[in-house]
């Protein structure tokens, strides 16, 4: 495959389940080291079951993100199992519900701390460890930073007020970090991604199904993406392939965000 990632090392957050687990999944087996990392260590250990081991290239890392010491943790216990960090994958978010006029909503707090300020941290932090391990390197790129970021970065629903908002805000700091970091030969970069056939989305049309028409008419290719189309999408931006490429919000949404959802003549 030409988005080559073979023989680097990721970090993938979010990586227990849904996109995040599909991004980690596919970069293993394209041949990257990859680290799972999630607070969720229960769905680690169901998803990974026996395929870690002490020589394998997929190893695990079970915490909360959200806290300073599980960053520097995480990192840490990347480098032992690996040595190095060429790729770190953004993936842990969160959807949360917003009522937009009550006070005591502390939604948005709770989007910017998991969906903003967490990648941030992360980011810096093996920013400076890429930056230290590619000081003798003459290649043009010594590692890349991938955000997962959504569609609603750029689509108004009051009811999802936080989340669109911690998306803009990630797609800004996805362009400021590139910039800053362009002279480092450190690339970030996003993925924005519409609707994908997570489990939990299985399960909400499931339980409502004319959500799905509402999906497919919103969206010029009708069809809802699966995991595997956003996991490639990464793959490109984490490869080689994609060294000239920073500061982008790649967009993996059949087109929906091209169309305005009322279909009327403009007589």
């Amino acid at each position: 495959m030409s988005f080559s990632v073979a023989g680097k090392t990721a970090i993938v957050t979010g990586a227990a389940n849904g996109v995040g687990l599909a991004i980690a999944r596919h970069l293993a087996d394209a041949g990257a080291n990859v680290m799972f990392a999630d607070k969720d260590e229960t769905s680690l250990r169901a998803e990974l079951g026996d395929i870690v081991d002490d020589k394998g290239n997929i190893r695990y890392f079970a915490g909360d993100l959200r806290e300073n010491l599980a960053v520097a943790n995480l990192l840490s216990a990347t480098l032992d199992a690996f040595d190095q960090v060429d790729i770190l994958v953004n993936g842990a978010r969160q959807v949360v519900r917003t009522s937009p006029l009550d006070p005591n909503d502390e939604s948005m707090s709770v989007m910017l701390n998991q969906n903003l300020l967490s990648s941030l941290k992360l980011s810096q932090l093996v920013a400076r460890r890429m930056i230290k391990q590619g000081k003798d390197s003459d290649k043009p790129c010594i590692g890349t930073i991938v955000n997962l970021s959504s569609i609603a970065a750029q689509r108004t629903q009051s009811e999802l007020m936080a989340f669109s908002v911690s998306c803009a805000a990630l797609d800004q700091m996805t362009r400021s970090l590139a910039v800053s970091l362009a002279p480092e030969r450190v690339r970030v970069n996003a993925v924005a991604f519409g609707s994908v056939m997570s489990a939990s989305l299985q399960d909400y049309l499931r339980e409502n199904p004319d959500h799905r028409d509402a999906i497919l008419s919103a969206t010029p290719q009708g069809r809802i993406a699966g995991p595997k189309e956003v996991a490639e999408a990464v793959q490109f931006l984490a490869s080689d392939s994609s060294a000239f490429v920073t500061g982008e919000i790649l967009t993996v949404d059949g087109g929906r965000s091209l169309i305005d959802a009322v279909s009327t003549s403009l007589h």
